[in-house]
């Protein structure tokens, strides 16, 4: 009697501190003004949100609606009510998913068709695969109000084969490539691209440490005095063959991968758990990365995808986006700008 009591104690607690990292409402709060200001208030609350108004409300039900009336839909993934309940979906694109990544991809024309793709003959590919699983993968990030997350998924995959070849899971800088990477394309927070992150890697002395380097969410002067120490080293990059799933398939096999994808939708914005389904955009504006795949009991396969919104942002940072679905594009687009960094057993890195 004593082991079941304890049990049960232990179980209660895990449910408490489990309900607390995340936002929870009543049904019954939605049926009245006065439910509503509550569950608002105790929203602002639970994300510290200071700044309150009759307009934010407004926003703040119209999202509890589609949160609410999504989730009582049979879908194989649920929505929350997280960081962005307040703000239209035009706020949210704009402050946290757009990186202008198809403009900027436009802007340097067409790609040639007959490009190398390290991947093309691999053959053996497992039916899973999980990168986290194989110290790969370092803890979720957070970008803030800056369109920099073309530099987070660059890093993420540089992080991971740098891991891959060194056996070293080494956090790095993405402020570095906010600040410094910006002779091209690249702009800092104004957005980006993944390739041209991997170029000025190479041909800069590497990536520094996000140590060395921090993260101060804003684009500053690039600090040269702190290049060639604690960094890691890139051969160069490949694209994947664009829209191609197969070969997309391969190369996460090998590797975490950044990819480009339409952020727009608002189920993607509330995501929480499960396989997003869509429906989705073909605008490609944000960048994160994949990190592995799987299928779900029922057979519905699915991208294993890391974010840079923070851990609190769907499924600890982290969303399942369906796979085998919309070609040649895919889910919201994810397999039309794919790129791997490459990085050989034999390239050394700077003081690691």
């Amino acid at each position: 009697m004593k082991i079941n009591k304890f049990l049960l104690l232990a179980l209660s607690l895990a449910f408490i501190l489990g309900v607390a990292k995340s936002f929870n409402y009543h049904e019954k709060e939605l049926e009245s003004e006065e439910g509503l200001q509550g569950m608002y208030d105790r929203w602002r609350s639970h994300h510290k949100v200071e700044h309150k108004s009759q307009e934010r409300f407004n926003v703040f039900k119209t999202n509890v609606q589609h949160v609410h009336t999504t989730n009582k839909m049979n879908k194989p993934y649920k929505l929350k009510l997280n960081i962005f309940a307040d703000l239209t979906n035009q706020e949210r694109i704009s402050k946290y998913s757009d990186s202008k990544i198809g403009h900027n991809y436009a802007l340097k024309g067409p790609r040639k068709t007959n490009l190398r793709f390290i991947y093309e003959n691999a053959t053996d590919i497992p039916p899973r695969m999980d990168w986290r699983c194989h110290n790969a993968v370092t803890p979720v990030k957070n970008q803030g109000q800056c369109g920099s997350c073309w530099a987070f998924g660059a890093v993420a995959a540089v992080e991971g084969i740098n891991a891959i070849r060194t056996g070293q899971l080494v956090a790095l800088s993405e402020q570095q490539l906010v600040d410094c990477d910006n002779k091209g394309i690249s702009q800092g927070c104004s957005g980006g691209l993944q390739c041209e992150a991997f170029k000025w890697i190479a041909d800069n002395g590497g990536l520094l440490t996000e140590e060395w380097y921090p993260y101060t969410m804003k684009t500053e002067e690039c600090n040269r005095s702190k290049f060639g120490h604690h960094s890691v080293t890139l051969d160069g990059m490949e694209y994947v063959p664009e829209n191609d799933e197969e070969a997309l398939l391969k190369a996460v096999a090998h590797q975490p991968i950044v990819i480009s994808m339409d952020p727009s939708h608002p189920d993607f914005g509330f995501y929480s758990e499960g396989v997003l389904t869509g429906p989705c955009g073909v605008n490609t504006m944000h960048a994160m990365t994949i990190v592995g795949y799987d299928e779900t009991p029922e057979g519905l396969k699915y991208w294993i995808v890391k974010n840079s919104w923070g851990g609190g942002w769907g499924d600890k940072g982290y969303i399942n986006m369906q796979r085998g679905v919309d070609p040649p594009h895919g889910l919201c687009a994810i397999n039309t700008h794919c790129t791997i960094p490459l990085k050989s057993i034999e390239t050394r890195n700077i003081e690691l």
